[in-house]
């Protein structure tokens, strides 16, 4: 329960948009192998996603339903849902996300992410 608790709140820094905007802790959080799946498909590596979130037009964000998969000791499987709220740029959507999240010495960082959108109606 924990390093469940633990990982949700690093997945809720990744949300928030004084660290998506903050070089230093991306380059802490992200492991130098990440790569992103994006809601549109796009695949960034580290250094895309890190370049691309600088000039992102920003949109707050919920988790809920945050499951663990123990994948194996120092490697675990995320997921959950997020909502995206409603501003004067961007709809409100929700997606489903999927991280994977590598203890490296006393730190987790993430290694992959993909968010697929779910569709309304």
């Amino acid at each position: 329960m924990e390093l469940l608790n633990h990982l949700k709140e690093l997945e809720k820094m990744l949300l928030m948009q004084s660290v998506r905007t903050n070089v230093d802790i991306l380059d802490v959080l992200l492991a130098d192998e990440f790569l992103e799946i994006s809601e549109a498909g796009n695949a960034w590596t580290k250094q895309t996603a890190i370049e691309t979130l600088k000039s992102e037009v920003f949109s707050e964000r919920t988790i809920t339903d945050f499951k663990l998969t123990m994948l194996t000791d120092n490697i675990v499987l995320v997921t959950y849902k997020a909502h995206r709220h409603e501003n004067e740029h961007i709809p409100a959507a929700d997606s489903h996300r999927c991280s994977i999240w590598k203890q490296s010495g006393a730190n987790w960082r993430i290694v992959y992410h993909q968010g697929t959108p779910i569709q309304q109606g």
